[in-house]
Formats: structure tokens, sequence, C-alpha cells
């Protein structure tokens, strides 16, 4: 094996290595917001918000990231320039973030979920019975408790966009993956190539992970007291 050749693109993955961490970090921030929105649409009682929240999580987790990300540079252009008769085009990036985004907020609105409903059933009760409004308890007492038990699943689904993000280079977008192909045609290192790929993604996401163990034994002690 000779990595010289590959590392004299090193500033190139560099910069795949900021594309990938912005299109993640964006990704990630759209996942997290419009998935608690949809736990609370997935939970409530009214069926105009329980059921499009159920079919729509029914979607997305049924269907491939992939194919939801040509939908989005793709699919969408074209429906909204029959509508509008006019050439519209979405930048890829733009469209690679909402793509992933709207990936990980289904997947993220079952994970509030399942954390909202560990709770015991008996804290809600008691809350009531004590005169809390809904929204008291929800807010003051359910949702700290579900955060708690959310955390490690939660911070699993941020490293799983981290890593699909690179589905984004089927679309020319110079992330880690994007870049990692043109080294390959340029110097036909492609074992090396993929190795040092797979250790910038390795990199990017032990450094997450490391973050999202800090967080949890940091709310843990603050639980605790």
């Amino acid at each position: 094996m000779d990595f010289g050749p590959v590392f004299k693109y090193f500033n190139q993955f560099l910069y795949g290595v900021g594309m990938t961490i912005g299109l993640s970090a964006a990704s990630i921030f759209i996942g997290a917001t419009l998935g608690f929105l949809m736990c609370l649409a997935r939970m409530s009682r009214h069926k105009l918000l329980n059921m499009p929240a159920k079919a729509y999580i029914s979607v997305v987790r049924g269907t491939p990231t992939l194919i939801q990300l040509y939908i989005f540079a793709f699919g969408i252009p074209m429906l909204l320039q029959t509508i509008f008769m006019r050439s519209i085009t979405i930048d890829f990036t733009v469209s690679g973030i909402i793509a992933l985004g709207l990936n990980s907020t289904a997947y993220s609105a079952e994970i509030y979920r399942s954390g909202v409903q560990a709770v015991d059933i008996g804290q809600f009760e008691a809350a009531t019975s004590m005169g809390f409004s809904y929204r008291y308890t929800m807010r003051k007492i359910i949702f700290p408790q579900a955060f708690r038990n959310i955390l490690p699943s939660i911070g699993g689904e941020f490293i799983t966009v981290v890593k699909e993000s690179s589905i984004v280079s089927v679309l020319g977008i110079y992330d880690i993956t994007g870049i990692a192909n043109i080294v390959k045609a340029n110097t036909l290192k492609v074992f090396e190539t993929l190795i040092l790929a797979a250790g910038l993604y390795f990199a990017i996401t032990f450094t997450l992970s490391k973050l999202i163990n800090l967080l949890e034994k940091r709310f843990n002690v603050y639980a605790t007291r």
C-alpha cells in the first residue's frame, strides 16, 4: 500500500470534512426540531394531527433514503416546474439537507415518543390529581425524564445521519465520499483512499459519540441532585 499519492489530496479531504459536518449539523437540527413537533402530533388525540403524522413516519421509514434524496433533488423541481410553468432548480446541497433532515425527523419522532411512553404513567396521574395542567405536566415532569431516556438513542440517530450523509455524493457534492471518488479516479489508489475516507468518518462519529456521552453523564448528575 502507498498512501503518498492519496495524502497529496489531504486539503481537499479537509474541505470534504467541513462539507460533511455542515450537512450533518443542518440535517440533525431539522430532524431534532421537527421530530419533536412530529412526536407531539403523533401522540395527539386529534386525528387531524395524529393520522398525518403516523402516515409520514410510516412512509419515510419504509422507503430508501436514496430515493427520498432523488425526489427532493429532481422530482420536486420537476413538479414545481409543471405547476408554475417555469424552470425551477434547487441547489443540490439544499436538497441533501432537506432529504436527510426530513428522513431524520421520522426516526427522531419515534425516539421521542418511546422516551415519553417510558415514563411511568403514575407520574402523569399524580400531577393531574395535584391540579397541574397538561402542558405544565409535560414540560416540567414528563419531558425532562423522557429526555434522559432518549439521549442514547437520539445520539445514535445523530451518528447515523453523519454516516448516511455520504449518499449526497451521488449528486456531485464534495463531501468526504465525493472527494474520495475524485481521488480514487485520479490516483487509482482505491483501497488507500477508502481507508482514509473511513478514518475521517470515524473521527467525526467518535467525537460526536464522546460529546453525547459527556452530555449524558452531566444530565444524569443533574437529575440525581
